[in-house]
């Protein structure tokens, strides 16, 4: 809920920073992609320290650490300060999001991951939608640093909270030394795509920049390909790479917020420049979106316990599916009603699929690896959006305009959510293959107290 609320209340403060600091438009986008990039390239790695060292410490390290640079960005005299700090700021939040994935497998069985799953997506969906609120609130009254300064105070009772609790570990099977080659090849893969992606709405597909940034990501994935074949312990171990419900969790969430996000990014476009909307009464018109996903966290955890993975992940598929679809009728007559409708179905959806793919990814993880997994299952949760933006924006700027920049067309918002309703569609395959028997209790494994975790209280089950 933190990184959530990080994230949507900077969008609302990067006006009033590039006034203050007197910055261009691209140095404010880089306080956004260098966090981006910093966070997606490390998440495999993150958790892979986790799984090594505790994910209880990783969780307070990314915690200090990411209340440390938020402090010093408020501080910060100029924008690259803000910039480079930001990256410092990615390198501890992608620390400490493993770790929480990880410490709800330890502290609850695989049969009952559904309800504490569903706390954290509604968690996630409130943060979402009280960011921009209490953005604009701060920044009004107390300028942009106060958006940071508010990281510092929940930072530090999170961590005082971690430390204080006594939590299971299992015996670490994924405990041995961490392949810097391979983490280094995997981090600069994934900041590379991630950066490739990123440039795509100011490039476009078919640009020298976007083929030769592919080609490097094509290059660099067979090397790391290769290097974990020949290496004894590879930054992501065998018994991940071939477990079924996991990879196929991973490809779901993938898949299914790329369709969502560049749904979203294409909504914002028409809103504010087809229909002169400002920015409050876009975000009121996409309020069914955070009610249903609110909402529909705790639906989801029952229909996961009842039906099973398999069926609760296809239909929250075809629900984000049917949602984007509908929002191909922005603009029309009549669209409060049926952009409303699609919204909420869009919301539902997309709590079901999160619920569904987050709950299997923790709950069938192979023991000792539930920080990878954690890392991986992030990983798709950040590129995802990146590569619906890039589709949806690669779809809405067909070429430059007189003025020889790249406009975005208004005829194209129909056709472009629908191939992001196509490419969300994609995620019926993976959902297919999750398991189709409820998720049962794994058997109990020896606990092991971490060192260093004062202990309060009677232990958490371990699961």
């Amino acid at each position: 809920m933190l990184v959530a609320l990080d994230g949507t209340v900077l969008m609302v403060a990067q006006p009033s920073l590039r006034r203050d600091l007197g910055a261009s438009m691209t140095q404010v986008q880089w306080t956004s992609t260098a966090y981006l990039l910093a966070v997606a390239s490390l998440l495999v790695v993150a958790g892979r320290l986790g799984d090594r060292y505790g994910h209880p410490r990783m969780l307070v390290v990314g915690l200090t650490g990411f209340a440390a640079a938020s402090a010093g960005i408020a501080l910060a005299p100029g924008v690259g300060w803000v910039v480079a700090l930001r990256t410092v700021q990615g390198v501890f939040g992608a620390l400490l999001q493993p770790a929480t994935l990880a410490l709800l497998s330890s502290a609850y069985p695989a049969d009952r991951l559904g309800t504490p799953v569903a706390v954290r997506t509604g968690a996630i969906g409130v943060a979402a939608a009280a960011g921009p609120v209490l953005g604009g609130l701060l920044v009004a009254h107390l300028g942009w640093r106060a958006v940071f300064w508010l990281n510092v105070p929940v930072a530090f009772v999170v961590a005082v909270l971690t430390l204080a609790m006594r939590t299971p570990t299992h015996s670490r099977a994924g405990a041995q030394r961490l392949d810097l080659t391979g983490a280094a090849l995997l981090a600069t893969a994934l900041a590379v795509l991630v950066h490739t992606l990123s440039g795509i709405p100011a490039h476009g597909w078919t640009t020298e920049p976007t083929w030769l940034g592919l080609a490097a990501v094509a290059g660099l994935a067979a090397s790391l390909v290769l290097h974990e074949r020949r290496t004894g312990h590879p930054i992501v171990p065998s018994p991940v790479a071939r477990s079924v419900p996991v990879t196929a969790s991973v490809a779901l969430l993938l898949l299914t917020t790329g369709g969502m996000f560049g749904a979203l990014f294409v909504s914002t476009f028409v809103f504010q420049d087809v229909l002169g909307l400002g920015p409050l009464a876009s975000g009121l018109r996409g309020l069914p979106l955070t009610v249903l996903m609110v909402l529909g966290a705790p639906a989801a955890a029952v229909a996961l316990r009842r039906y099973g993975p398999r069926r609760t992940a296809v239909l929250g598929t075809v629900l984000v599916v049917l949602g984007t679809a509908g929002l191909s009728r922005l603009g029309t007559a009549g669209s409060w009603a049926v952009t409303g409708v699609a919204f909420a179905v869009l919301g539902a959806g997309f709590a079901v699929v999160m619920v569904t793919a987050t709950a299997t990814v923790v709950g069938e993880a192979p023991s000792g690896y539930a920080g990878v997994i954690g890392g991986l299952k992030q990983t798709a949760m950040n590129v995802g959006p990146t590569l619906g933006i890039a589709v949806a924006a690669g779809l809405m700027l067909p070429g430059p305009s007189d003025a020889g920049h790249r406009v975005m067309s208004a005829s194209a918002t129909g056709p472009t959510l629908l191939v992001l309703a196509g490419l969300a569609a994609l995620a019926l395959l993976p959902a297919w293959l999750l398991p189709t028997r409820p998720v049962r209790a794994a058997p109990e494994a020896p606990a092991v107290e971490d060192p260093g975790v004062l202990p309060v209280g009677r232990p958490a089950r371990s699961g």
